[in-house]
């Protein structure tokens, strides 16, 4: 389990890395689909493994 906790918290630091170069990439106005696209994803996957992580406390 713990194996699993760390391999999740690694994932977390490089999906928060992905966010931030993702929303560098965001214009100021009118975003383009595909960015926000993957910007949405990114988030999600990220809110889905922090929900994990805390159900192993």
């Amino acid at each position: 389990m713990a194996a699993e906790r760390e391999q999740i918290q690694k994932r977390l630091a490089l999906l928060e890395e992905e966010i931030a170069e993702t929303l560098r990439r965001v214009p100021a106005h009118s975003a383009k689909p595909p960015v926000m696209i993957d910007l949405l994803e990114l988030e999600d996957e990220r809110d889905l493994l922090q929900k994990k992580l805390a159900s192993f406390k």
